[in-house]
């Protein structure tokens, strides 16, 4: 049976860091069925923490990438119409002639119309994320990635899916999940997500790491270098976060910069070394001025 400790070790033998919280959120997910939104900044960790999860319980890993306008022809299933077509002129000779015994236009439609199963089943179905998740012989986990880039009509479209696990299709009728997948929200709060959704899921907040922690996944990704230089590196970010930038530094750049010190096999972190790599860390003109003065206040 697996527990949080369990879940805590897996994620760390497959390089990813979780503090207890983490843990203890996909711990009760996996015991609960029930899906986690997680929240927090950009580049925390949410969708890693997703894929870590999937590699060490070797789920397939389904991702649906939200995205303004996004709506159930994406994300959960449609018609292959070009398929259906091709069938058309394919059997057109037979339709023809199954027609042609019709009294009438009216009886010829009236035909027509009780074959349409034949078109709208599913050797025409298309699976998008979600219903291929849901349809998958093996349990899946299903990451809905940046929820938040969606709209409230597309909230919607998720509620019977995440509450019944099932896909309700007119031309088929409810097709249920074979597995209830493992189900992961990511948003980056740029949106607020509604009480009815927030209702169906565990609640998982990451933030930046604690200095420890973050050392930790540094240390992990990049064993190589120095935990001196990897402590410093960290607590230098951490001081960063704190200037009001227009995109304060994320654990991913703490990781690419811990990868470009390692390149230029840097051994201690310096006004010179902050400067010639500073764009690694800063994304904006404005930033890059604010974090080359800490580095000459701090380091110098």
């Amino acid at each position: 049976m697996i527990t949080q400790q369990a879940v805590m070790d897996f994620l760390r033998a497959g390089g990813y860091i979780a503090d207890n919280a983490i843990a203890t959120a996909v711990f009760l997910a996996i015991r609960m069925e029930k899906p986690i939104l997680i929240e927090g900044p950009p580049g925390v960790g949410k969708t890693g923490l997703a894929k870590a999860l999937a590699a060490a319980l070797d789920f397939p890993l389904v991702r649906l990438q939200c995205y303004e306008g996004i709506d159930e022809g994406k994300a959960l299933y449609d018609w292959e119409y070009g398929k259906q077509l091709l069938y058309t002129q394919l059997l057109r000779t037979q339709l023809d002639n199954y027609l042609s015994v019709s009294a009438d236009l009216r009886e010829a439609v009236e035909r027509l119309s009780s074959e349409e199963s034949l078109f709208f089943s599913k050797n025409f179905l298309v699976q998008r994320p979600i219903l291929r998740s849901f349809l998958s012989e093996k349990r899946s986990l299903l990451l809905i990635d940046e929820i938040d880039r969606a709209d409230d009509e597309f909230e919607a479209l998720l509620l019977e899916c995440l509450s019944d696990f099932q896909v309700s299709i007119p031309e088929l009728g409810v097709i249920e999940a074979r597995r209830k997948p493992l189900v992961i929200l990511t948003s980056n709060g740029t949106r607020m997500i509604s009480d009815a959704l927030r209702r169906r899921c565990l609640y998982l907040y990451i933030g930046y790491p604690e200095l420890e922690r973050e050392v930790a996944i540094v240390r992990t990704r990049f064993p190589d270098l120095c935990e001196e230089l990897a402590r410093q590196m960290v607590e230098f970010l951490r001081q960063a976060r704190e200037l009001n930038l227009r995109k304060p530094p994320s654990v991913s750049e703490t990781l690419d910069w811990a990868q470009v010190l390692s390149i230029l096999k840097a051994t201690e972190l310096t006004p010179e070394v902050v400067v010639s790599t500073v764009g690694v860390i800063a994304k904006h003109q404005t930033d890059l001025q604010k974090v080359t003065e800490l580095a000459a206040r701090e380091l110098g």
